[in-house]
């Protein structure tokens, strides 16, 4: 099927399978490789993608329900954003594998949130898994990017 789809601030069009998910799309038409599986089921974070500035599961989130929808990867934010710069500052990664995922939930919170509280970061970031266990300074980078509004 022919999905369309606002990606990254631009129109696009991409082809899809019914039973495919948003992850492999992106990946497979795109080469956008930000987008990650690692658990395949929804937990870990690693392919979180903005689905009209909600932070989804991409390896949960079939294609065909992002037509006609905005859909923002890390690659979209330009490597400027502040949340970005903020994660670069504080050394908020090792491996860097799930920061993408913890960018994009970062950048939604700082969107609801502007000041929120060391706890608000902890439970807004909790459905993001770091292999590494760089939490102490992921969250001081939230923190930080929160700071510098």
């Amino acid at each position: 099927m022919r999905l369309r789809l606002e990606l990254n601030g631009e129109a696009c069009e991409l082809e899809a399978r019914t039973d495919e998910s948003i992850l492999d799309v992106l990946r497979r038409e795109c080469g956008l490789f930000s987008v990650r599986e690692t658990c395949g089921i929804g937990v870990c974070g690693s392919c979180t993608v903005l689905l009209d500035g909600e932070p989804v599961s991409g390896c949960l989130l079939l294609a065909p329900l992002a037509d006609g929808r905005e859909v923002m990867t890390v690659e979209g934010l330009g490597g400027e954003h502040p949340v970005q710069r903020a994660f670069a500052e504080a050394h908020a990664f090792q491996c860097g594998y799930c920061t993408p995922g913890m960018v994009l939930t970062a950048k939604r919170l700082l969107e609801e949130s502007s000041r929120p509280t060391e706890a608000e970061v902890r439970e807004a970031m909790s459905g993001n898994l770091c292999r590494c266990g760089s939490y102490v300074k992921i969250v001081e980078a939230v923190l930080r990017a929160a700071a510098a509004g």
